[in-house]
């Protein structure tokens, strides 16, 4: 029988800019939170998954970024775990503290994920992104965004993530394929701004229209600035239990995972989205949740741009492939609509601290099931889903995260 694993606690810092706290006071801020959230001390903790995807190329902290971080609060002794695995470290580091309760190696685990890529050197921060594709083909990169979304002239864009540059190219082979229109990428950016305004803990709180979305700065077109998460530094931190753990802690069932599931891409042809790598990861994470897609009540997912969330409701199955825009439009993702989508006001608006975000998710779709999501509640949600994905190779994301997670 699978040991069943339960969210204990859960705990974040605001997301944004943090100039004056280092690393490891924002992780501090973090764990210190969940642990409080629980009712637990630093004792009862059995190991520790910390993740961060840049602190090694911003600060030069490699190899034991977890250990200083995490022993200079008071956490010795135990086995600490360093994650990275792009933009789905968040989800990776919780996937693994998941997997060590199930595994009986531990009764009490915490997973915990932070950045500070605000340092005062844009350019360096940017660069840390260059290192998510293939380095040792870069013309393999070129050929395919031609491939995805043809040879567009954009002269004088501006300083952007690569990223941008990636999402772009999808989005026109999308809008090519299913006739998406920008004024539905923007719909999605209008709605996730104006989740984030109800969010305490969002980068941007400020609503926008989707007029608003359209008019401003051109990035890689259709994208333009709104659409697209800005750089932000933040931590969160979640403590998953065994029933033994609960009990030693003294904490109530809440929160169950039902379902944490990791997968990478393939070299498949990725001019169509029909066998993409999320719809892969999706279909593993709902046989063993035992659910599907129908049973959905709440969704955070990876949208580093609004494009990205209308790609992947589709590819989770929230809706059809090909009308994730026309959805948006509509208001079906809004916290009335008929599948809530992002309340927190997703990466673009809540902000995407690399190594945290997933674990932000993972707080938000918490707070949901428990019911102290405040303004952004979404009534009698009961399932809740997260998908966190990274990097890009062969024209799709490297790596994917979906966890699915229940209410008691």
């Amino acid at each position: 029988m699978t040991t069943a694993v339960w969210i204990a606690g859960i705990g974040m810092t605001p997301f944004g800019r943090h100039s004056g706290k280092s690393v490891g006071e924002l992780t501090r801020w973090a764990v210190t939170d969940a642990l409080r959230d629980c009712g637990a001390d630093l004792g009862a903790l059995d190991a520790a998954f910390f993740g961060t995807a840049t602190q090694g190329a911003l600060e030069g902290q490699h190899m034991i970024s977890g250990q200083i971080a995490l022993r200079a609060m008071g956490i010795q002794r135990i086995p600490v775990v360093n994650v990275e695995n792009a933009c789905a470290t968040g989800a990776s580091a919780f996937a693994l503290a998941v997997n060590q309760v199930r595994a009986s190696a531990a009764d009490v685990a915490l997973a915990v994920g932070v950045e500070r890529m605000n340092v005062g050197d844009p350019e360096r921060t940017m660069s840390v992104f260059d290192s998510a594709y293939d380095v040792s083909d870069p013309e393999a990169l070129t050929r395919s965004l031609l491939n995805l979304g043809g040879e567009v002239d954009e002269p004088g864009l501006g300083r952007r993530s690569i990223f941008m540059d990636i999402y772009a190219a999808v989005a026109r082979n999308h809008m090519r394929l299913y006739g998406t229109t920008q004024e539905q990428i923007a719909a999605v950016a209008a709605k996730n701004h104006d989740h984030a305004s109800t969010n305490p803990r969002a980068h941007y709180r400020k609503s926008m229209t989707v007029a608003e979305v359209l008019a401003a700065r051109r990035l890689s077109y259709p994208l333009t600035v709104p659409m697209c998460a800005p750089i932000t530094d933040g931590a969160a931190a979640v403590v998953v239990c065994s029933e033994a753990g609960l009990r030693r802690i003294g904490a109530a069932k809440q929160v169950q995972v039902l379902a944490t599931v990791i997968g990478t891409g393939s070299d498949r042809d990725t001019s169509t989205f029909d066998e993409h790598l999320t719809r892969a990861v999706s279909g593993r994470a709902y046989e063993q949740a035992g659910i599907g897609p129908d049973d959905v009540d709440v969704a955070e997912v990876h949208d580093a741009t609004a494009f990205a969330e209308i790609m992947q409701t589709e590819m989770l199955g929230l809706v059809p492939l090909g009308e994730g825009g026309p959805a948006a439009l509509r208001g079906e993702t809004t916290c009335g609509g008929r599948i809530p989508v992002n309340p927190s006001g997703g990466l673009e608006s809540k902000g995407h601290p690399i190594g945290a975000s997933g674990l932000g998710q993972i707080f938000e779709l918490t707070e949901q099931l428990r019911g102290t999501a405040g303004p952004r509640q979404i009534a009698h949600a009961r399932i809740a889903l997260a998908e966190n994905g990274g990097g890009f190779h062969r024209g799709e994301e490297a790596v994917a995260a979906v966890t699915v997670l229940g209410k008691v």
